[in-house]
């Protein structure tokens, strides 16, 4: 018998979500009994707030987009750590810095352009940390900013951007101007994408989100081991991709190489959240206007269903040669 389930992506299919349609075409999903349909998303607070409500089983969302959503009294619930780390990165290109930008103290005395609410926050914190917040002037968002941004760089009208991984190199590579980046999460212990499903859904079918997390463990080993198989898959599903293959594969390469692993995967597997990363996050949120209403941040996650007797998930360091 196989349970149909639905999965609601964070944003349409690119290279960081090649090991899920990798997971399905190598028929882990079916080994485990089940046919996951997948569904394009609008952004992790979008998907965080479809599984919420329950009109998709399970979804792909961000952890700050987690406690966001809890804030506003919904309640998807985390139950899985995809990547370790947020994608969140400060990039910039060369001829516009004037110098390699490897250190977020070079900041001092610029101008930077954030893409979101949220990397804008933790941009701010990056800087709090280092303690030179009063000496980097970083632009409020505005609505549809992403590419603005980008072309705000290009332009020089800043010195440096604020987006996801990848970003830099993806001006790089199409304008042919050295780019550097600077991934936030190798400073911020915070989390980045998660699995989210919620509470009822979880209730009633807790071994289908066993059997979910196992194949999509199965899905990043390989997908690890074996790049161009995962990028095959994605493409697959998306053939206008593969005019763009190799900025697809240096997505994923940039998730899995960058944000996946970490040495808390090495001890306790993959998947597993760690609560104090999760305090970290709510800290950081609930200093800004990003949540609404207090939130538990204990009561937004749960390790209970990734299957740590699975060989794939306790040596999953092992498996991908770390």
């Amino acid at each position: 018998m196989t349970d149909t389930v639905t999965f609601q992506l964070n944003w349409e299919p690119n290279g960081f979500q090649a090991p899920y349609f990798l997971a399905r075409d190598e028929g882990f999903y079916a080994d485990e009994g089940l046919d996951v349909e997948f569904v394009e998303g609008h952004g992790s607070p979008f998907a965080a707030e479809q599984t919420a409500k329950g009109r998709s089983d399970l979804g792909l969302a961000g952890g700050s987009a987690v406690l966001s959503v809890r804030s506003q009294g919904l309640e998807p619930l985390a139950v899985a750590a995809v990547s370790q780390k947020t994608p969140a990165t400060i990039y910039t290109l060369r001829d516009v810095f004037g110098e390699p930008f490897t250190d977020p103290d070079q900041l001092r005395g610029r101008t930077v352009g954030p893409s979101a609410t949220k990397t804008r926050i933790l941009t701010l914190q990056l800087l709090e940390d280092r303690g030179i917040r009063d000496e980097v002037e970083v632009n409020d968002v505005q609505k549809h900013t992403h590419h603005r941004v980008e072309h705000q760089l290009l332009d020089g009208d800043v010195d440096a951007a604020v987006g996801v991984v990848t970003n830099g190199k993806e001006l790089e590579r199409e304008y042919d101007r050295t780019a550097d980046e600077l991934l936030i999460g190798n400073y911020l212990d915070v989390y980045g994408m998660t699995v989210v499903t919620n509470p009822d859904f979880a209730a009633a079918n807790p071994e289908t989100i066993r059997s979910f997390l196992r194949a999509t463990a199965r899905g990043w080993e390989l997908a690890t081991n074996d790049p161009d198989r995962a990028v095959d898959a994605l493409i697959a599903r998306n053939a206008q991709l593969e005019h763009n293959r190799e900025v697809e594969r240096m997505k994923f390469l940039a998730s899995a190489e960058d944000l996946q692993f970490t040495e808390f995967v090495r001890e306790s597997g993959w998947g597993c959240f760690d609560e104090r990363r999760w305090e970290n996050l709510h800290e950081m949120l609930a200093e800004t206007d990003l949540l609404e209403s207090p939130v538990d941040p204990a009561a937004a996650w749960t390790n209970e269903y990734v299957d740590d007797t699975d060989p794939v998930v306790s040596e999953y360091a092992e498996r991908i040669g770390r």
